[in-house]
């Protein structure tokens, strides 16, 4: 059965895409063909290898909570609220999602750094954020938030507000529409989201690094010790390499009905 979605199109368009997708995915390859599998229980069997795993599931499952969290009510009020200069706002929300990764690291030292807006405040409370875990779950909040914001705002934008004006029409005050009504109809998008913005978390190098710095134990994640393991054993970070595209290709793969048309 032919899909009414797909069409012929014209031999040059088919030829170049096929020449982007082998552009995307030959390094893909490389990395798989030159990794020394045999070498993937001793990688993993280092200390700094299952701790710079740990902390980094730890740092990116706490960012994509925290994700959620702030990200979905900025969603619903670029969708549904009334905004003076909306499509500022929204600019300066998305920052973060096209910013070099290494100027938001900047850009957290100079708000939460111990000299920073709100850093020189959270000092006198005894809470140092850079340098930290904590300074670690910050950066990959600021990087992956924005991919919350655009799934819950276009997931809202793609649907009228019929139900939730019929609530509105039975009685329902703003929150008992926003809690029973929309707020449900949005949940696969949430869910959807929450997994990107960890995937993202997961890979979060810039940001890290600047903020949070490279301490191993401490502030060092997976992506991190992939970059200082090349330094010494460019086979190790190979294999680190994989298990990270691993985890993205599951994370795509996983929600695939719920990013593009299956």
């Amino acid at each position: 059965m032919n899909d009414e979605r797909t069409a012929r199109l014209p031999r040059g368009v088919v030829a170049v895409a096929v020449a982007g997708a082998a552009f995307v995915l030959l390094p893909i390859a490389g990395l798989a063909a030159r990794a020394p599998w045999s070498d993937l229980g001793r990688v993993f069997a280092r200390g700094t290898t299952t701790r710079a795993l740990e902390l980094s599931l730890v740092v990116s499952l706490s960012a994509a909570a925290l994700c959620v969290i702030g990200g979905v009510p900025i969603g619903l009020l670029l969708a549904r609220g009334r905004v003076p200069g909306r499509s500022i706002v929204r600019a300066l929300v998305m920052l973060p999602l096209v910013a070099p990764p290494v100027v938001g690291g900047v850009a957290l030292l100079t708000a939460f750094g111990r000299r920073g807006i709100i850093g020189r405040g959270l000092a006198h409370l005894g809470i140092s954020l850079p340098f930290t875990a904590g300074g670690a779950v910050v950066a990959a909040t600021f990087v992956a938030m924005p991919l919350v914001i655009i799934a819950v705002e276009g997931a809202l934008r793609s649907r009228g507000r019929e139900l939730e004006e019929a609530a509105e029409t039975l009685g329902a005050s703003p929150w008992l529409s926003l809690r029973a009504v929309t707020l449900p109809l949005l949940r696969p998008q949430i869910v959807a989201a929450f997994v990107i913005a960890w995937a993202r978390a997961l890979g979060e190098f810039g940001a890290t690094i600047t903020f949070a710095g490279n301490v191993s134990g401490r502030t060092q994640t997976l992506p991190l010790a992939v970059f200082e393991t090349l330094q010494t054993d460019p086979g190790a970070a190979i294999l680190l390499s994989v298990v990270l595209m691993g985890v993205s290709l599951a994370t795509l793969v996983a929600l695939r009905g719920r990013l593009f048309a299956s």
